[in-house]
């Protein structure tokens, strides 16, 4: 078999492969929505509901809401280089843009999706 010859085969093979896999998957497949970062992100957009009053403060002088929040925690940035992971919670580092104005949100939820489901805004620097 010469060696155009298993190209071709190779790159048939991955064509009915991805066909297959996104007939399964669908958009799963090429939306990135499986990575990490995504489904913190997707976490943290459905659970955000409580403040800190360091956070709250930080909020009333920049004059914005957690709905401002947690509408721009759709196109944040999830560092999760910098997230900071305790025996029973997680801080998670937020780079988002609110309103125009470019904000670092420290996050808090436990690691324990069951016992609490909440994620409370703890800082913004």
């Amino acid at each position: 078999m010469t060696l155009s010859r298993r190209i071709y085969l190779y790159l048939v093979g991955i064509i009915i492969g991805g066909v297959v896999a996104y007939g399964i998957y669908g958009d799963r497949v090429i939306s990135a929505a499986w990575t990490p970062k995504a489904k913190v992100r997707q976490r943290l957009q459905s659970t955000l509901i409580a403040v800190a009053p360091e956070a709250q403060a930080a909020l009333d002088e920049r004059s914005l809401q957690l709905t401002d929040v947690r509408k721009a925690l759709a196109t944040a940035d999830i560092n999760l280089s910098d997230t900071q992971r305790g025996d029973d919670s997680i801080f998670y580092a937020v780079d988002a843009k609110i309103k125009g104005i470019e904000s670092r949100l420290i996050i808090l939820a436990l690691r324990d999706f069951d016992t609490d489901s909440t994620a409370t805004l703890w800082r913004i620097q």
